[in-house]
């Protein structure tokens, strides 16, 4: 790239110096550490400040005192205006069936993961039933399934390497978590059960190209709405039994989930919705799919100034949803490094630039995911950084 190209390049990803938290304005040092390891929602901030008291709830002290929400329903610990809120959002949205499956709400989708693995294992194995994901997987799937050290349900790891006989679950994360491809299940055998995580097949991500019908869809308010502080997920479950034992699976580990939380998450859902059927409202699904495509751009300009580093294409299909045709932009960049450095991850941090190593997903060192999701002052900084690792190399 020559000087005047890369100066231009310099000039459109400058610098904001200062950043608004909370109301109050605060100065981010140039040399500060940019954490891009965690998938934190914070670009979602300025919306959210933007919408002031839409979103307020008022909780009186006589209210929630109960263990229980709806003692009639199979979740009963499931407050009846989160469960309104979720399915109407997924008709306003059409990526997901909601008429014959059953919420289960759970302290974020974490909860619901684990959730899952024992409802879904048969108890009567003579061994731990084997639960897999396609590489590059969710690097979470590994912990939560060997955390516990359960005897229902073991780490088999790659989903693609498994030739095991016998009962299998199978987590497929669509659109995928660390690279934003689009999944299907692998192992495909009479004995498995699949898991289909759903928490990144919202319209500012990804193009919605069906209503997706799977026996277990798991969804997290953190990705969704950016309210990761709320701990709120949920799962649509087919099947009555399974959703009893993922039921019971909370109950056990948390007497149900935080009916203030839930509240508030109602609400914000209902607003979500709400932009979205009225005209001239300040549609919360555009104005994300507005930030991760600028930031897309600038992060395919940057890392197209030179030959270190390379993302993941994908394919323009058509959004049911926006009636539009549009590309993928992931809330993480699954980064490859193209240079001979052994480990990316550890040399990022050298460059103060946290990010999560491609050995956590199953995959090589040579890949890093970055959260697409920081606030906009620590991206510009960070594209400042790799912008001078190009010029270095050059």
């Amino acid at each position: 790239m020559c000087g005047t190209e890369k100066a231009a390049l310099v000039d459109k990803c400058s610098l904001s110096s200062t950043a608004k938290e909370n109301g109050t304005r605060t100065t981010l040092s140039s040399d500060a550490v940019i954490n891009l390891d965690h998938g934190d929602p914070m670009a979602y901030e300025p919306y959210w400040r933007e919408m002031g008291d839409k979103c307020t709830v008022v909780i009186p002290g006589c209210q929630s005192l109960s263990y229980f929400a709806n003692k009639d329903n199979l979740c009963w610990f499931l407050e009846p205006e989160l469960e309104e809120e979720i399915k109407r959002l997924h008709r306003v949205v059409g990526n997901a069936a909601v008429e014959d499956h059953h919420v289960v709400v759970g302290t974020g989708s974490t909860q619901l993961i684990q959730a899952a693995l024992y409802a879904l294992s048969p108890p009567d194995e003579s061994e731990p039933t084997s639960v897999v994901s396609a590489a590059p997987y969710y690097s979470c799937y590994q912990e939560a399934a060997d955390f516990l050290r359960s005897g229902l349900y073991k780490w088999a790891g790659d989903a693609r390497a498994f030739d095991k006989d016998g009962p299998y679950i199978e987590f497929v994360t669509s659109p995928n978590n660390p690279d934003g491809s689009i999944r299907e299940a692998i192992v495909k055998r009479g004995q498995g059960k699949l898991v289909h995580d759903l928490a990144y097949y919202w319209p500012q991500y990804t193009p919605i190209t069906c209503c997706a019908h799977f026996d277990v869809m798991l969804f997290t308010a953190s990705k969704c709405t950016g309210h990761a502080g709320s701990r709120i997920g949920w799962a649509l479950v087919k099947d009555k039994d399974v959703a009893i034992k993922m039921t019971k699976f909370i109950e056990i580990s948390t007497i149900g989930v935080s009916k203030e939380s839930q509240i508030r998450s109602a609400k914000i859902l209902g607003v979500i919705s709400d932009s979205c059927l009225h005209p001239g409202s300040n549609n919360f699904f555009e104005y994300g799919h507005r930030i991760m495509a600028e930031r897309w751009g600038k992060l395919r300009e940057v890392v197209g100034s030179g030959k270190i580093f390379s993302l993941p294409e994908y394919p323009t299909e058509y959004c049911l949803f926006t009636g539009e045709f549009s590309e993928t932009h992931p809330a993480f960049a699954w980064m490859k490094c193209n240079k001979n450095v052994e480990d990316i991850e550890k040399f990022l941090r050298g460059q103060k630039v946290l990010a999560r190593s491609g050995k956590r997903f199953g995959s090589d060192p040579n890949y890093v995911r970055l959260s697409m999701l920081s606030r906009e002052e620590e991206f510009e900084i960070f594209l400042h950084r790799l912008l001078a690792i190009q010029g270095t190399s050059n």
